[in-house]
């Protein structure tokens, strides 16, 4: 016996799922370029601040290490900030993507998008 539209209910259902999971997709990239996270190098004398959509948004590099004729060893400090900043950025993309999944009911390590 049949119910209603039966299975294209079922499917309408899932159409309407995705199409919500794909508009909080999109406000989760857009918001992913305001959250902001720091990597660090040479514990803390060079900072890199990215956002999470790991675009480097600015460098912090303390004065003290400019002493002396170290100039690969600056260079090295800011690369590894920087590195650390995008995985970091990385990271907290794939946090949000897990925490927007599972508020759909989704498995927490589904690969999206699909």
């Amino acid at each position: 016996m049949l119910k209603g539209l039966g299975g294209l209910g079922d499917m309408a259902k899932m159409m309407k799922s995705a199409q919500e999971l794909q508009t909080k997709m999109a406000q989760m990239q857009e918001d992913l370029h305001n959250v902001m996270v720091t990597g660090e190098a040479g514990a803390g004398l060079v900072k890199a601040t990215a956002s999470a959509k790991g675009d480097l948004k600015g460098l912090d590099i303390d004065p003290s290490i400019f002493n002396g004729d170290d100039k690969e060893v600056v260079e090295d400090l800011i690369l590894a900030a920087i590195k650390d900043a995008q995985a970091k950025a990385a990271e907290k993309a794939q946090e949000e993507m897990t925490k927007l999944t599972e508020s759909m009911g989704l498995p927490k390590d589904i690969k999206l998008p699909f």
